[in-house]
């Protein structure tokens, strides 16, 4: 430990105390880690889709999503090839779509220049797309035992403090700090084990909220709880509030289908299908660069009451939505097409989309 680290993290224990820390976290990883999919294979393609869908996402809603992912691509080589509409529909409902199509990015290039494998070389990790060193240091101790380490918003707290690090969440300083405890700390054997407890131990018991610091394996030694400091590390960040957008929604019917809108490339949820959809009031321009501020071509509200009201979050947008019924006349644009509630099995939707056909009391229609 040079006298550069001493400084910074006066708490670092000694050679031999990291030594009896890292045992006691793994025996305690060991009795309480949950029993999920991913940690049932050391295939770093499947880790690798875990990773993707895990970020920003909880792990309860990524279970039965990453099940069905790896039934329709297995490997490199079936993502690589598949076309991004399928990609897109398995995605649908964990939201965050450019995970989706920078993780079949990496699955080309996985095929390309690496024989359908994630790398072991890290360098050639980070120049995956998509990939981080977050990613890569997870993909590279979980599936192959390197001594790489991770820092996620799990770690960055269990860091922050057992450290006692008087920082703010997800400042350059604070991820700085824990990154280099991380590196200093990964063990050469059983890394993947390590990373995956210490992120266990941030889900579980070192929480944001009712911290259960009676069950830490790591109690004794946390600067946060010596100082009664728990509930303050690390010091929240300050979020800008929700901007309100109020918006309109079509369901235009014909016969068993509805007519959908393909959200354009290049813009958010691009290349996903959504209910017809136009800004009304908001934030200005920012609300019409989300939606269009028109309806397209041919296309109208009919007469009758709303089909109902729906509130969704988005970005920085609070959403509230009236789904009115529609009219198609005229021409309409490549963008609109005309789908069946099978066919929206294996489509792209919006959550939104999706949020307001769940609300209709009779959608899908009855066929018999």
């Amino acid at each position: 430990m040079t006298a550069v680290t001493a400084s910074l993290f006066p708490a670092l224990p000694s050679p031999a105390r990291a030594t009896r820390l890292r045992t006691r976290l793994l025996q305690w990883y060991g009795e309480n880690a949950r029993d999920l999919p991913w940690r049932r294979t050391s295939d770093a393609y499947a880790i690798l889709v875990s990773e993707a869908m895990l970020q920003q996402t909880q792990v309860g809603t990524v279970i039965d999503y990453y099940g069905r992912f790896l039934e329709a691509f297995p490997d490199a080589k079936s993502l690589a090839d598949a076309d991004e509409e399928k990609v897109l529909a398995l995605w649908s409902g964990l939201g965050y779509y450019r995970r989706a199509r920078s993780l079949q990015a990496a699955a080309r290039v996985m095929m390309t220049d690496h024989a359908g494998h994630f790398p072991r070389d890290e360098k050639a990790a980070l120049d995956l797309p998509g990939v981080g060193r977050y990613t890569a240091g997870a993909v590279l101790s979980i599936a192959y035992g390197l001594p790489q380490a991770l820092v996620d918003g799990n770690v960055e707290r269990v860091f922050s403090r057992f450290f006692g690090l008087d920082g703010v969440s997800g400042s350059r300083e604070l991820v700085s700090q824990c990154w280099e405890l991380a590196e200093l700390l990964v063990p050469q054997k059983r890394a993947g084990d390590w990373n995956q407890a210490l992120m266990e131990l941030g889900a579980l018991i070192c929480t944001p909220r009712q911290t259960a610091c009676v069950d830490c394996p790591l109690k004794r030694s946390c600067q946060a709880r010596k100082q009664g400091r728990v509930s303050e590390l690390p010091r929240p960040k300050v979020r800008a509030a929700a901007k309100a957008l109020d918006v309109e929604m079509l369901l235009i019917r014909r016969g068993p289908r509805i007519l959908l809108e393909k959200r354009a490339e290049g813009q958010a949820l691009g290349g996903l299908w959504q209910l017809p959809t136009r800004a009304i009031d908001g934030e200005g321009e920012e609300g019409s660069r989300l939606f269009a501020g028109e309806w397209p071509d041919g296309l109208g509200a009919g007469n009758g009451p709303d089909l109902g009201r729906l509130r969704h979050g988005i970005m920085r947008f609070s959403i509230r939505a009236r789904l009115r019924p529609g009219t198609a006349r005229g021409r309409r644009g490549p963008a609109l097409d005309w789908f069946t509630a099978e066919q929206l099995g294996g489509l792209g939707l919006t959550a939104m989309a999706r949020k307001a056909l769940a609300e209709l009391k009779d959608w899908p229609p009855r066929t018999d």
